[in-house]
């Protein structure tokens, strides 16, 4: 399951992420988005996890407090084109 993180505070690196959900079970992937002019964090990011830990991280992270900030935690909804 494909899960998405916001309110990452914008000192917080991709392992120090994958380490917290990593508590609930296997993190197959981690990513922050990265701004491409400035190279900071955007605030936001994906974490892939099998569903049941998936779940478990979605309930047991969403609205705690790391580094100040309240994340945000939910599952990921698919992309959808922007129209013009």
């Amino acid at each position: 399951m494909n899960i998405y993180v916001s309110n990452i505070p914008f000192r917080m690196e991709e392992n120090q992420l994958s380490e917290l959900f990593a508590s609930f079970g296997e993190v197959t992937s981690c990513k922050i988005i990265i701004d491409k002019f400035t190279r900071r964090s955007k605030g936001f990011g994906f974490v892939e996890m099998p569903d049941d830990a998936a779940r478990a991280a979605i309930d047991g992270l969403n609205g705690k407090e790391v580094m100040g900030l309240a994340l945000r935690v939910a599952e990921a909804r698919p992309r959808t084109e922007k129209s013009f």
